[in-house]
């Protein structure tokens, strides 16, 4: 057996079923072995921005890791941005990524770079095959610490620990779950919900399951508070039988407003909200002075299990849960606004639907709306590293080929990795594009307005403006083997996306604001 061969098979053992794939040369040991070693589908992804965003994808759907194979230190760096995303929603993707072989490595070839200083930014842990033989159990160092700190691990394969003869089969521990939360931290935050004041709970990470969600209702109900969702949830369930939750929003000033008279923040699996960026007089930390904060998980801890213990301890667990009223959501009729996308979407997307969520200044509306629609999960960009969208779509549709994947995608970011419309067409996913096509980067154009330009020179324009020439979005995606129309008002988009529901296989709708 090669090193290859052994790395593989150690990964079947470890549950590994898909590999998202961009090699190269130094790959070509393991691009071999995966014929040798069945069991592990891979999908090629034409760019590695592609690779990365469908792992992650695909593992906040699956619930167990994917793994990247990555071209030396050049193609991770391609890879890196939907890395972070992946890291700030804590997904554990295995990175497998090829270096040179050994004693090349002194040689400075042109690909030779420092991967560790590439990876180490994005991984909660990195490290190297040191011969073919210890190859496996590197993999499953590499895999355990992805499910343990629930991160990006980063292997890096040598060339000749791959094509090498002796490679083995490691063993396989079983896979950590998240850490738990403690029974004192528990009781701490249990005595501040008894106080008798306003409290309200964030959640993030698994507390925003369906069980989550309701647990943390049924608290809130007890003790007289009201339940609050992190700005961007790697994973939130919704539908009829989820209680509703507000989402933080953008902008400080309104992350402050919304928290304004709550005597304590509760957080569940998130941290303390924070300012997307620096803003003159605003602070940092968007906590409302006189608001007490308070850790009922961390990130990365079982907030989930820990809600179930808050329960207990609060009166939660026999609370009822609150009448909600479900927002109407009315046809769009006319030409298209960010709220009619919104709209169409909720009123056309079907049972179990997964929404894949980059529109960024054009989804605003659907958090709000989303109540209204089919039990569905939602998931998001977050990491604010634009480009996720057509990639983590892609990777959904992996995990759940029974479900139908709706990318609510901007024009804007699409355009960083639009090839993942390719593996989409390769792989006959049914992933249904709404591009919301504006032409301009609008969230640049309001935050020019928010920096007191109102009115930007040329320069300043050019820099966020998609037009002249405007993308075409059909001719598009139509190159990569994908299905599309244009819809310039509510009643072609409801049209055209009740019809990409029907059909299995990729489409896409571009929806023109």
């Amino acid at each position: 057996m090669k090193g290859a061969e052994g790395l593989l098979a150690t990964a079947i053992e470890a549950g590994v079923r898909v590999c998202f794939a961009n090699p190269g040369t130094t790959e070509m040991p393991l691009v071999e072995a995966f014929d040798a070693v069945p069991g592990i589908r891979t999908v090629l992804g034409l760019s590695e921005g592609v690779v990365t965003g469908a792992a992650d994808g695909y593992t906040r759907m699956a619930g167990v890791p994917a793994m990247t194979l990555l071209h030396l230190g050049p193609g991770f760096a391609n890879g890196i941005a939907n890395l972070h995303n992946a890291r700030r929603a804590r997904t554990p993707v295995i990175n497998v990524v090829g270096e040179h072989a050994t004693w090349h490595q002194s040689a400075d070839a042109p690909l030779a770079s420092d991967i560790e200083s590439l990876a180490a930014p994005v991984s909660g842990w990195v490290g190297r095959t040191t011969s073919a033989r210890s190859a496996g159990a590197e993999f499953v160092e590499a895999r355990q610490a992805a499910l343990r700190d629930r991160l990006p691990a980063t292997l890096i394969a040598a060339a000749d620990h791959m094509w090498s003869e002796g490679g083995t089969t490691a063993d396989v521990p079983p896979a950590p779950g998240p850490a738990e939360v403690g029974q004192e931290q528990v009781d701490s935050v249990a005595k501040v919900l008894a106080s008798g004041e306003r409290p309200a709970l964030l959640l993030g990470g698994n507390a925003l399951s369906a069980d989550g969600i309701r647990t943390a209702a049924r608290i809130a109900a007890a003790v007289g508070g009201e339940v609050l969702a992190e700005r961007s949830p790697a994973r939130i369930e919704r539908g009829p039988d989820v209680p509703p939750l507000r989402s933080l929003p953008y902008f400080p000033e309104d992350v402050l407003g919304s928290l304004e008279g709550f005597s304590h923040l509760v957080l569940v699996g998130t941290p303390a909200p924070v300012a997307f960026f620096g803003y003159e007089g605003m602070p940092s930390v968007l906590v409302p002075e006189g608001t007490q904060l308070h850790t009922l998980a961390e990130p990365g801890q079982d907030a989930a299990a820990a809600l179930d213990a808050l329960a207990g301890a609060t009166g939660g667990t026999d609370a009822r849960l609150p009448a909600s009223q479900r927002p109407e959501v009315r046809a769009p009729q006319g030409d298209l606004t960010s709220s009619a996308i919104a709209a169409a979407i909720v009123l056309t997307q079907p049972q179990g639907a997964i929404v894949v969520n980059e529109g960024v200044s054009s989804s605003g509306a659907y958090p709000g709306l989303a109540a209204a629609a089919p039990r569905h999960t939602e998931i998001t960009l977050t990491g604010g590293a634009i480009g996720m969208g057509i990639p983590a779509a892609t990777g959904a549709a992996v995990a759940c080929p029974d479900r139908h994947v709706i990318d609510f995608q901007a024009d804007g970011s699409a355009l960083y990795t639009l090839q993942g419309l390719w593996t989409q067409a390769r792989q006959r996913l049914d992933v249904t594009t709404v591009i919301c096509s504006n032409s301009r980067y609008r969230i640049l154009e309001a935050e020019l307005s928010r920096a007191g330009v109102d009115r930007p020179g040329p320069a300043a324009a050019g820099m966020t403006a998609l037009g002249d020439p405007a993308p075409d979005w059909t001719a598009l995606a139509a190159g990569f083997g994908v299905p599309a129309v244009r819809a310039t008002t509510g009643v072609q988009l409801l049209d055209a996306l009740r019809q990409a529901s029907r059909e299995p296989g990729p489409h896409l709708v571009e929806a023109v604001i």
